[in-house]
């Protein structure tokens, strides 16, 4: 393939692959189809890979957020058979086989769809108009923003009322993303808002994490579950469990017992839902908001369009009659198979199905406290804490990343601060014209 990189990427005669979404299936496809007979243009609507499972500390001032970012663009730089467009695909024609796009419209002999998931706020809409979200850089920083300016707000505030409000965080949903958030939250009002904020009592900070199950991390070990919970309330974080918020506004939020909470800030980690595009509608299954795809994750209706990662709803496996879990090592591995599958289509041979390799789940809850599970072994402490950092650092895209990620965090346990704390694009709430609270439907 060495000499054949030389040629121009418009010139090569292969088969085009387009691949929508550069997360990470779509960026296992994109280094996996490397010097492989394929041309591929890799679309998204930004111009850079976002590590997601770190973002809540990009939220909470621990990392920058080019610490967890990498340009497509260096990525792809040396791939003599990958191109990169920044674009917003608008719908997908299968007759013609073309993806329309803000930008034009692109051809595909093989269409690939890692389209990740968005926020599931499961139609209340009180949340939907106020509820902040952590699904991108972008919301990261309006929560930094919104929490450090929350801080200051507080410090000028002349009623005790006010001021309370403005300390009080209110997170909705105990999975990994709101249980990390909450810990790193509860770590901050311990040594930043103690030392810095000197007019504030720092225990007027508080930190409420709201979720209707009976439990935190519901889909970890019940041991798992309960040391997360007791690292939490450890912290000072109250945990509401058997509740849900059902209402409120920018000033507090109603819950479904009728009792009501002043704050400013709403966090909403309830949950995720596939992200779906117009033209294939005959796929989608309208309750999962996903794809549904056979066990090459290929659509039932069109083989030469897969589907990758949250989006992707494969009910056909035993071990996952719902599909497999809304992950990013479900992720990777969906797109290193199709890779696989993409090669031996290439030489002629079949396709083989998909089968995860569950290599378990972990959550840190702040310093040396995390959890983990691993097949029937699931402990907590120092050791599931240096494992959950390794982890996650090898996990970073670009070496440069690497360096930065454990500088920070190497900085941040010998300093006990959090480093970048800086109000650098205000957070503006959004103006509404509703007078009254919205209540969800029950």
């Amino acid at each position: 393939m060495k000499s054949k990189a030389k040629i121009a990427y418009d010139e090569m005669p292969y088969p085009t692959v387009i691949v929508v979404g550069g997360g990470f299936a779509g960026l296992e496809m994109v280094r996996g189809l490397v010097d492989k007979p394929y041309k591929v243009m890799l679309l998204d609507r930004q111009n850079h890979h976002c590590f997601q499972p770190l973002l809540y500390q990009v939220a909470t001032a621990s990392l920058g957020a080019d610490s967890i970012a990498h340009p497509f663009r260096r990525t792809i730089g040396p791939m003599p058979n990958v191109a990169f467009r920044m674009a917003d695909v608008h719908c997908v024609d299968p007759a013609r086989k073309v993806v329309v796009t803000n930008i034009g419209e692109f051809s595909y002999d093989i269409l690939i769809l890692a389209l990740g998931s968005t926020t599931n706020f499961f139609g209340n809409r009180a949340m939907e108009q106020f509820a902040m979200q952590l699904k991108s850089i972008s919301q990261a920083l309006d929560i930094r923003s919104d929490v450090l300016q929350d801080f200051e707000a507080a410090m000028s505030a002349h009623e005790e009322e006010e001021r309370r409000r403005c300390l009080n965080f209110v997170i909705v949903g105990a999975g990994p993303t709101g249980v990390e958030l909450a810990g790193a939250l509860a770590e901050i009002r311990r040594t930043v808002v103690h030392r810095e904020y000197r007019e504030i009592q720092s225990n007027m900070m508080r930190i409420v994490l709201v979720d209707s199950n009976e439990r935190v991390l519901k889909n970890f070990s019940e041991k798992a579950s309960a040391h997360a919970q007791h690292y939490l309330e450890d912290l000072g974080v109250e945990v509401r469990l058997g509740d849900r918020v059902v209402g409120g506004d920018e000033d507090h939020i109603i819950l479904k017992d009728g009792s009501t909470m002043e704050t400013n800030t709403v966090i909403w980690a309830a949950g995720v839902k596939g992200v779906t595009i117009p033209g294939l509608e005959s796929d989608v299954n309208e309750k999962a908001s996903r794809y549904e795809v056979d066990r090459t994750n290929a659509l039932k209706h069109h083989p030469e369009i897969f589907v990758l990662g949250d989006c992707a709803l494969m009910t056909d496996v035993k071990e996952w009659p719902r599909g497999h879990p809304q992950v990013a090592t479900v992720a990777i591995q969906q797109g290193q198979q199709l890779v696989k599958n993409l090669v031996r289509k290439a030489n002629g041979a079949s396709m083989q199905p998909f089968v995860y390799k569950d290599k378990g789940s972990m959550a840190v809850i702040g310093r040396r406290k995390a959890v983990v599970d691993i097949g029937t072994y699931n402990f907590g402490g120092t050791f599931a804490w240096l494992l959950w950092m390794f982890v996650h650092v090898i996990q970073l895209v670009s070496f440069r990343n690497r360096m930065m990620v454990l500088f920070n965090w190497g900085w941040k346990y010998i300093s006990w601060k959090n480093t970048i704390r800086l109000i650098i694009r205000p957070y503006v709430r959004r103006n509404t014209s509703i007078t009254q609270p919205f209540t969800a439907v029950e």
